[in-house]
């Protein structure tokens, strides 16, 4: 019993000591507690509005007739779509688009209205801003709903003339009768689909880039064990770890859960899984990046601002290999092997699951088990860069 009293409170010196360091410099506060507020706010404060409406347009019809005229009433009528000019030439319609009073183009040719007639496949060009891609999605979306109903009036129309009316031709038109239900995201929203991911590789970075710029900082002035009370430099290195990751565990659990929870909350993003869920999902998470953040800062960070660049390459790496922006699935084994070297890729795909799909542990049972096998590794590899450190570095 004496044993494990004198161990906790060689751990709480530790931990006292590395408190003290983090509150005291003014950089460390500017990452662990502004960026991590000032961030999601921003973001949630940006992607608000979710989608994008009334995308100013331009329609060049150069057939004229009544088809073309109803086609381009129903693009107008989208809320997508807002048709703001009617060019009387492609050319006049694309000057609009170099200077960016529209973002698509909708372009019915002279032909449209004779390939009706002789049943004949009619086409329609569709130019679009790539300068967005909620631009390109917007004109796909709203072009396609147009589209498909608009095929639908035309084929009643082809069997009125042949005599099918009413119920039959309706039967005839769509013989299996299906409802279109978009799971988890309804509204097609840009911040559900992006944000959540974006929140999590938030935390991780920014817990990574603290961590990083203390221990870029030891190693840079060679100082790693000053902190650390005199006779325990010569003790245990594991209560020594455990002792500074409690640190920044504490610091981080309550703002995972203002980043992840809250904020989510007051700006009315998808949060269907359970608190308690989310609560056990974060815990592995935030031990695994700050264990992963003491292992990478110990071996490879040895100045205090090469933190700041290892942030920068790193998150846009971490975002492209997460599996939100290309699917897992479609990833070279290699890149996906690789993305598991990193808690940010089964914390991303798990906070997604329980936030937007309603998953609970035993789903994401994979997610979970890949953060606490990430926790213990990077536990000991983090033990023992430090004791690398205190071994063969002079202070």
């Amino acid at each position: 019993m004496g044993k494990i009293i004198n161990n906790l409170i060689d751990i709480w010196e530790v931990f006292s000591a590395e408190v003290r360091r983090v509150f005291s410099d003014k950089l460390l506060l500017l990452v662990f507690f502004v960026a991590t507020v000032l961030y999601p706010l921003v973001f949630s404060c940006i992607y608000f509005n979710e989608m994008v409406v009334d995308m100013r347009v331009a329609v060049v019809d150069e057939s004229q007739c009544e088809a073309s005229k109803r086609f381009s009433r129903k693009i107008d009528a989208t809320p997508e779509l807002t048709v703001a000019y009617r060019p009387a030439t492609l050319e006049e319609a694309k000057q609009l688009m170099r200077d960016h009073k529209v973002h698509a183009i909708f372009y019915f040719p002279r032909d449209f209205a004779s390939n009706l007639a002789e049943i004949r496949t009619a086409r329609i060009a569709v130019f679009c801003d790539m300068s967005s891609f909620l631009y390109y999605k917007n004109a796909l979306l709203g072009g396609n709903d147009v589209l498909i109903d608009e095929m639908h009036t035309i084929e009643l129309e082809r069997f009125g003339l042949s005599g099918m009316t009413g119920k039959q031709a309706d039967n005839m038109l769509q013989p299996v009768v299906y409802d279109d239900v978009k799971l988890y995201n309804p509204a097609g929203g840009f911040a559900s689909f992006f944000l959540p991911a974006l929140m999590m590789l938030v935390v991780h970075q920014t817990l990574f880039i603290g961590i990083c710029i203390i221990c870029g900082d030891d190693n840079e002035n060679r100082r790693a064990l000053r902190l650390i009370p005199p006779r325990l430099r010569t003790r245990s290195i594991y209560r020594v770890t455990f002792g500074r990751a409690l640190c920044f565990i504490l610091i981080y659990i309550p703002i995972t859960m203002l980043d992840l929870w809250l904020i989510p909350h007051l700006f009315h993003m998808p949060q269907l899984g359970a608190l308690h869920d989310l609560l056990l999902f974060l815990l592995p998470f935030v031990l695994a990046v700050t264990f992963f953040s003491m292992t990478f800062g110990n071996i490879f960070v040895k100045q205090k601002l090469s933190a700041v660049l290892c942030c920068v390459f790193f998150s846009v790496v971490l975002f492209f290999i997460s599996g939100v922006v290309w699917p897992q699935s479609n990833m070279p084994r290699f890149w996906l092997a690789f993305s598991y070297i990193f808690p940010s890729t089964p914390g991303v795909e798990g906070y997604v699951r329980i936030s937007t799909m309603g998953a609970t542990l035993s789903t994401i049972r994979r997610e979970y088990l890949a953060l606490w096998l990430q926790t213990g590794v990077y536990f000991l590899l983090s033990c023992e860069s430090l004791r690398f450190i205190k071994r063969f570095r002079r202070y």
